[in-house]
């Protein structure tokens, strides 16, 4: 796919190329307060985008809408090698959404996702992608809300978990289901207590394959890809499924 070399002028200063793992280039979004960038980035919003905009109320959504949608946008037209103003958006029944280049079904899946001062975008040149990234805080109920979104035996683990190991798996665990639910596109129609993390993930390994149950047919890749200030994780199928 090549690297992305947008960010590096010195007119985009809040993205950065943060990996590219085998298809899917992933770009780092710095959500932090900055009037300079935040006008900067408002260009590059098409009058839907700003009406949108225009509807949240405090600074903080304000800025994290314009500054991911904008890289959004930017990422989009390198890598698709069109303008701005030919790049629309279409959203699927559950509000994922889908690139059109002047009207027409672009060929990229992208997905957006962002937590506390961190943003990430994924990218690739076909299939379905999901990337969910969660900056870590306290929770007083890990267990009590892990019964609702994870399967018996991931519950078992987090039981016998403690500390830090507890919170840490918790949000390994919620970001990689996050991440296949937002991949297939159904939002939680799909009950994440309904499939499980294969198990080497769960115990720490960075990579691994996944199949839904009612999906058999499609094997999607997932990839843990968290550093020492957010977790993060992704999920990519080169094919298109039907959910």
């Amino acid at each position: 796919m090549g690297d992305f070399h947008a960010a590096e002028t010195n007119e985009v200063t809040w993205i950065r190329q943060y990996c590219q793992i085998r298809d899917v280039l992933v770009i780092h979004i710095d959500l932090i307060a900055d009037d300079d960038c935040e006008d900067k980035a408002l260009f590059w919003l098409d009058q839907k985008e700003r009406e949108r905009l225009n509807r949240y109320r405090f600074d903080r959504p304000r800025r994290e809408f314009v500054l991911s949608r904008s890289a959004m946008r930017q990422i989009l037209c390198c890598f698709l090698k069109c303008r701005n103003e030919q790049l629309s958006f279409e959203t699927n029944a559950h509000g994922k959404p889908i690139p059109l280049v002047d009207g027409t079904l672009a060929n990229a899946s992208v997905n957006l996702t962002h937590s506390g001062n961190h943003g990430l975008v994924g990218i690739a040149p076909e299939g379905q992608l999901g990337i969910d990234l969660e900056v870590p805080v306290e929770r007083p109920n890990v267990e009590g809300i892990g019964q609702m979104v994870f399967t018996d035996d991931e519950q078992s683990e987090l039981a016998s978990a403690s500390g830090k190991e507890k919170l840490n798996l918790f949000y390994r665990l919620w970001t990689l289901k996050e991440a296949l639910i937002k991949a297939l596109g159904t939002g939680f129609s799909l009950n994440p207590n309904q499939f499980e993390i294969p198990q080497g993930m769960r115990q720490g390994a960075s990579r691994g394959k996944f199949r839904f149950p009612h999906l058999p047919d499609i094997q999607w890749e997932l990839d843990f890809i968290g550093n020492r200030d957010f977790v993060a994780s992704l999920a990519y199928a080169r094919e298109i499924t039907q959910p």
